[in-house]
């Protein structure tokens, strides 16, 4: 449990990898998904995924170039876990705010490859 909280466990990497599970996305793209976090902290965050070989960091020309990121064929396999958490937070929103489940939610299950 420890090595799994370790490369996945906190507020932001989960969210992170299931967006990244619906195709590669420029640090603004992952910055406006994953709303209201800091850039500082998405930095710090795909760090951790980078160090971790769940998701890779790819330059796209000469400095400054834009950066992509994209999911690791090592990545995808951390989907099921992503996709039961979306499951069970949906659940639970129901359960605790009877709250209605948004309409077009997009399972990992959906990954564009």
């Amino acid at each position: 449990m420890a090595a799994a909280f370790t490369a996945i466990g906190g507020k932001w990497k989960l969210t992170l990898l299931y967006w990244l599970a619906h195709g590669e996305s420029h640090f603004a793209g992952l910055r406006r998904r994953a709303a209201p976090i800091t850039a500082k902290v998405l930095a710090e965050q795909l760090r951790e995924l980078e160090a971790d070989e769940l998701v890779e960091r790819v330059v796209t020309g000469p400095v400054p170039a834009p950066v992509i990121y994209r999911l690791t064929p090592y990545g995808a396999t951390v989907l099921p876990v992503v996709e039961g958490v979306r499951v069970w937070g949906e659940a639970h929103l129901q359960r605790t705010d009877d709250a209605a489940t948004p309409e077009t939610t997009m399972s990992c299950a959906d990954m564009i490859a």
